[in-house]
């Protein structure tokens, strides 16, 4: 349909109105002559001035009336031509919008001053495209770095210039899409479309290339940033590429400079005698002297052929050589020396077969040298051996055998004592080395394992005679320590054990022994006769009545070799043996609590040196003090776990000496019974996992908390969980149960060790009593004794359960009356 101009109409509409004007002016004037020709006719009643006026107003509503219809018709007309350009608009519309969508693409619009619009999305078929028009336009997002930039730098250009572009752009999901932007004067439009056919292609080969410069970029410069020389030859021998460190090997300017000249680091010869195995298409590794710098350095040449490529890189090993030399110097320095002890020493490779052995081991066992040197393994020279009757006269060869060749396999120490059927007995210690190997070292103990069996028999036949002794004895050496005593001697004079181990001096054991009897005089005699300084001594005998009623003789008689013999003898009467044994018992009570405070007061004297100790080790292990070696670090781990394993047994003391004490105070409120089982089996947790245990964990659904000392709940768990994993044999289950019952928490640990004998039951809660029962587990013995005394402090009960081969059975309740306090009440309740 043919749309008139909006000009014309405008222009059409104007002559309209202009004649209607026109018209009813006429009107106006020939009504007006009509009035006038009726005037002077001789009408009567209107004047000219009134006729006029009624003629203009008629002619005025005339015209009115005629504009008023003309609009009208006007407006009807424009009404039909908006209804007809609106429908033909429609149509032109959907034709458009048929061609945009008849392919899948995205098209965005552009207008100056306004932002980008999203007109199409039809596109579905490219991986990692947003269906999200705003997500759509958020181009950093859905694609790849550098498709994102491209875009951007595209788009700006098209945005500032018109400048239009055509780019292939891939998703960060690894699709593909061509995008076209084109300008229209002040406004732009970007056409995003599936990639197909030969630009799918192009796009995965531009993809590779740009993989592949990326590559070669990053190889190269590692290359470059490596010291040693690198090249790389073409199949005809020419170098195509060097590194910096070839440059710089070379004394060359530069890369083209060597790539020009072609500057060889290589010699000839050796080019020559690396030609053979790039013909062979082998990779091949020669040492070489090179000449670097000016100085000629050995370097291990690696030359590498490839499909059009030699890459080859030279490693500078002088270090290496140095280091060899020296270990092979220190090897000879270590091999004479081992040649000069005592001891048998024979070293055994990775491959269990005979490294070295010095002159003591061929001559312990008389072998043949030439078939020592023949490198025969362990287990050739242990059936020579036994073949010789040379070896103790096992029942079992072969398992006998196979545990000393474990040694290969667990890495661990052996030391064993071998009764030699011609009567000689051999330490043996079975030492791993860090290559896999293992050292044997065998020392002849004959002689000395025999003269300690005599001395020792000799001495065990003096202190059974000693301690059989009423009288009490003591020998002072000449320096005026105590070498020798009975048992009567400590039962006089109450002598704590500690003391008399530690080889007091006769000024310590006065000033203890002067508890009993304050008498000065008596004891600097006694003090004169053993650090006396002259060629004649005397003896000293005299009598002490002490303050406890009791009678004790005494003598200081000098020996030959300069020592002293003291020797104090209760004499008493009978009838007063029976006070003297209530006061001794009075006596035992103070020296035990004597103990105990000694024991308290070293243990506190102990803290301080060994938390240095463990502090000191950990700042040696750490990288701030200095790289430790290997050994060095075993060393430094070996202290610290000594010294923690020391402070835990310390700390367990104290707390044993404060609870004997009656100091402890419990510090009651609302412990959970998941939190503390939890914190206490972390404890262990390592142990048991070392250990190959299971932790079988049961909480009942009503035992949830109780009012205690949680650190001191805690404490008890972990004894019990403590002991239960010591006592466990790799493989078994350690049970942890907690329920309610009759008023009481109530907690369970129960383990499938080795149980404990009925009549060591009893005694098993008692203070250092510790006992291995055939297990490997052995501590100091405190452990369960202050687990009891903490659970009696809270108002609980400990019961123990075991049988031998079956396991044992911890049971702990705690009072739960407090529970329903809050933590103030029960803390009210405990003062």
């Amino acid at each position: 349909m043919h749309v008139a101009d909006p000009q014309s109409r405008t222009d059409a509409t104007r002559r309209e109105i202009l004649a209607l004007l026109l018209a009813s002016l006429a009107c106006i004037f020939i009504l007006t002559l009509g009035l006038v020709e009726t005037r002077a006719s001789g009408v009567a009643g209107f004047s000219i001035r009134q006729l006029l006026f009624a003629a203009l107003a008629t002619g005025a509503a005339g015209l009115g009336i005629t504009i008023l219809w003309y609009m009208l018709r006007r407006a009807r007309l424009a009404i039909r031509r908006a209804e007809t350009e609106a429908a033909s608009l429609r149509r032109h519309l959907t034709t458009a919008e048929a061609i945009v969508k008849a392919e899948p693409q995205v098209l965005v619009f552009w207008e100056q001053g306004q932002p980008l619009k999203v007109v199409s999305h039809t596109l579905t078929s490219v991986a990692g495209l947003p269906e999200n028009q705003k997500e759509f336009l958020r181009f950093g997002q859905w694609l790849d770095t550098d498709s994102a930039e491209a875009l951007k730098q595209g788009l700006d250009a098209l945005f500032a210039d018109g400048r239009p572009f055509n780019l292939l752009l891939k998703t960060v999901a690894g699709g593909h899409l061509e995008a076209d932007g084109r300008a229209a004067g002040a406004r732009a439009v970007l056409r995003m479309r599936d990639v197909a056919g030969y630009k799918r292609d192009l796009i995965k080969i531009i993809d590779q290339h740009r993989q592949l410069a990326r590559d070669i970029r990053s190889s190269r410069a590692l290359l470059n940033a490596l010291p040693m020389p690198v090249w790389l030859k073409s199949p005809s021998g020419k170098i195509v590429w060097v590194n910096k460190a070839y440059v710089a090997a070379v004394d060359a300017a530069d890369e083209a400079e060597v790539r020009e000249q072609q500057i060889e680091l290589l010699e000839s010869r050796q080019r020559a005698a690396l030609e053979p195995h790039i013909a062979k298409r082998e990779t091949v590794i020669k040492r070489m002297p090179l000449i670097v710098g000016g100085v000629v350095k050995p370097h291990d040449v690696i030359t590498v052929p490839l499909e059009d490529t030699i890459a080859s890189a030279a490693i500078d090993v002088t270090a290496l050589e140095t280091a060899q030399g020296e270990l092979d110097r220190q090897i000879e320095a270590y091999d004479r020396t081992l040649d000069r002890v005592s001891s048998a020493v024979a070293i055994f490779g990775p491959d269990q077969r005979l490294s070295f052995f010095n002159v003591a081991y061929q001559r312990l066992w008389d072998l043949d040298r030439e078939w020592l040197e023949s490198s025969p393994s362990d287990s050739e020279i242990l059936d020579r051996l036994r073949e010789t009757s040379r070896l103790p006269a096992i029942v079992n060869y072969r398992d006998w055998k196979a545990k000393l060749l474990a040694c290969y396999q667990t890495a661990a120490m052996l030391e064993d004592w071998w009764h030699l059927p011609d009567g000689r007995m051999l330490r043996v210690v079975v030492e791993p080395r860090p290559d896999g190997g293992v050292t044997h070292l065998f020392d002849d103990v004959t002689e000395r394992y025999a003269l300690e069996s005599r001395y020792n028999a000799l001495i065990g036949v003096q202190r059974e005679t000693l301690d059989n002794l009423k009288e009490g004895v003591a020998v002072f050496a000449t320096n005026g320590r105590l070498k020798l005593s009975n048992s009567a001697f400590a039962s006089i004079w109450r002598l704590p054990r500690q003391v008399l181990e530690g080889e007091p001096h006769i000024d310590e054991i006065i000033r203890h022994a002067c508890e009993r009897f304050e008498n000065r005089r008596t004891w600097m005699r006694i003090s004169r006769a053993v650090t006396a300084i002259s060629d004649h001594r005397d003896s000293v005998e005299g009598q002490m009545v002490r303050p406890d009623g009791s009678v004790i003789d005494f003598s200081a008689v000098p020996l030959p070799d300069g020592a002293t013999l003291v020797t104090f003898a209760d004499v008493t009467a009978s009838k007063r043996i029976e006070r003297a044994l209530a006061e001794r018992n009075e006596a035992l009570v103070e020296a035990d609590r004597l103990k105990s405070q000694f024991i308290s007061h070293v243990s506190y004297e102990l803290r301080t040196p060994l938390t240095n100790i463990i502090g000191f080790s950990e700042l040696l292990s750490s990288p701030r003090a200095g790289e430790l070696n290997q050994k060095q670090r075993e060393y430094v781990s070996d202290i610290s776990s000594s010294s923690k394993t020391l402070l835990s047994i310390i700390d367990d003391i104290l707390d044993f000496a404060t609870l004997e004490a009656g100091a402890v105070e419990l510090k009651l409120a609302r412990v959970d019974v998941r939190h503390v089982l939890d914190s206490a089996i972390l404890g262990v947790r390592e142990r048991a996992s070392r250990a190959r245990l299971t932790l079988d964990i049961a909480v009942a659904d009503d035992a949830v908390d109780f009012v205690a000392d949680e650190a001191r709940v805690r404490q008890i768990i972990y004894n019990l969980l403590s002991n239960a994993v010591g006592f466990s044999k790799p493989g078994d289950t350690v049970k942890v149960t907690c329920w309610r019952e009759n008023g009481m928490v109530v907690f369970s640990v129960e383990d499938q060790g080795i149980g404990i004998p009925k009549d060591l039951q009893h005694r098993i809660f008692e203070r250092f009593e510790s006992r291995s029962f055939g297990s490997k587990h052995r501590g100091v013995g405190l452990g369960l004794s202050i687990a009891k005394k903490l659970v009696e402090l809270h108002g609980g009960t400990m019961q123990l359960e075991s049988e031998p081969g079956r396991g044992t059975r911890v049971t702990v309740r705690f009072p739960e009356v407090t529970a329903k306090l809050t933590v103030a009440e029960a803390m009210a309740a405990q003062a």
